[in-house]
């Protein structure tokens, strides 16, 4: 009777709550919503979600509850959600929006979740934002939706009305790539571009870097022909990096993953890759022999290939590479003189910044090294250095050191 009674003095207290925060249209059709926004002059905003997407439910249930996100949200616009991917577990109002679902994810290239739309009260679109942010961060990009000079689609409809001045182009190029419109930054870029009398400025060079995703990009040709030029403003490597990274993705992953699930022909990839990139083929090769034979759990191939890659182009990886490197040697490989040499590249992964993760992997390698008092320092380091989860993996596997434990097969 007592518990029945707190339940019943909660519930009042529970919907009180769930007021405070966003209040989001629910039984109504999207062509309702747009007449109702017209009536009430408001805004819409539109919550672009899926099932599956981890911001997406942060938002939901951190931000979008709060009392000054609501007080803000609710007085200014009328918000819905709407849910983009399809489950069996749908209820009516969710299958009741697939239509209009597909049809918004079409018409917005939405290709990133959580993307939040944002309609004039005429039922114009006029803004976009990708990705989720704290209280704070949500009502400021919501208070710039509402500002006409700070509208994305609104900058956008300048453009296509013939606003093409370089200074107006170069800011407008950048914001679609923010807003995680391709194609439109794309093509916003390339007016740019052709603009430039000296592609080869600092200012440009770096601009060209953020647009440069493909072969088929205007850039490319400047980190592929004239990788000094890039190098000398965006550091040693950079543009090998770039043209590595675009070759992997259009002429070796594509090959790697069959649909029969047969094994690579590395010797044509290797061929084909050597025609036409051949100053970086054979460690681009490398890597992705790396990556291809770790996902399948080759773990000796894996190991060779990183032996093989470290032997030449060691030089060349960054501490977020050396620390991957190390740890599936520290999974897969017994041999002495490899644990070795991945200590000397674990060690250099924490150089510049010591990371618990990257300190992590060296304290393990330590005590596969039979290194147990060493290993035993710098796993302690690690975990003074770690916060919450990260922090406790760090105690269990400094337990396991001090017990003897050959915890790694």
């Amino acid at each position: 009777m007592k518990k029945l009674f707190l339940l019943a003095f909660l519930l009042p207290l529970l919907a009180v709550a769930q007021e405070k925060g966003m209040h989001f249209e629910h039984g109504a059709t999207w062509a309702e919503i747009k007449a109702k926004a017209k009536a009430e002059n408001k805004y819409i905003f539109v919550d672009c979600f899926t099932t599956w997407c981890g911001p997406c439910k942060f938002m939901s249930a951190n931000i979008f509850p709060q009392e000054k996100v609501g007080a803000f949200m609710n007085e200014k616009y009328l918000n819905v959600k709407v849910q983009m991917d399809q489950t069996a577990k749908d209820n009516d109002e969710v299958k009741k929006w697939y239509a209009d679902a597909k049809q918004i994810e079409k018409e917005y290239s939405i290709r990133a979740y959580p993307t939040f739309l944002i309609f004039a009260p005429d039922g114009s679109i006029v803004d976009r934002q990708v990705g989720g942010a704290d209280a704070d961060e949500f009502i400021a990009r919501c208070t710039a939706s509402l500002d006409p000079a700070q509208q994305y689609y609104t900058q956008l409809d300048k453009y296509r009305n013939g606003q093409k001045d370089t200074a107006f182009l170069r800011q407008l190029a950048l914001l679609a790539l923010n807003k995680y419109d391709k194609d439109n930054a794309a093509a916003v870029a390339k007016d740019y571009l052709s603009k430039q009398t000296n592609l080869y400025t600092p200012v440009n060079i770096q601009f060209v870097d953020q647009f440069t995703q493909s072969s088929k990009d205007p850039g490319f040709d400047m980190f592929l022909h004239h990788a000094d030029k890039v190098n000398k403003v965006l550091g040693a490597g950079k543009a090998e990096a770039k043209i590595m990274e675009i070759a992997a993705n259009e002429e070796i992953f594509p090959q790697l993953m069959k649909k029969d699930k047969s094994a690579p022909d590395w010797a044509a990839i290797e061929k084909n890759v050597k025609a036409k990139y051949p100053s970086v083929a054979e460690e681009v090769i490398l890597k992705t022999k790396v990556q291809y034979y770790s996902y399948i759990k080759d773990g000796d191939n894996a190991v060779a290939n990183i032996v093989a890659y470290m032997k030449k182009y060691g030089r060349n990886a960054n501490p977020q590479t050396l620390n991957e490197y190390a740890w599936t040697i520290f999974e897969k490989c017994n041999d002495k003189q490899c644990i070795e040499q991945a200590l000397e590249w674990s060690k250099r992964s924490f150089k510049e910044q010591e990371i618990p993760a990257f300190m992590d992997t060296y304290a393990n390698l330590l005590y596969k090294a039979g290194k147990k008092a060493d290993a035993l320092a710098w796993e302690e380091k690690a975990m003074n250095k770690a916060e919450g989860d990260e922090k406790k993996n760090y105690l269990s596997t400094l337990e396991k050191m001090k017990k003897g434990e050959k915890y790694w097969e």
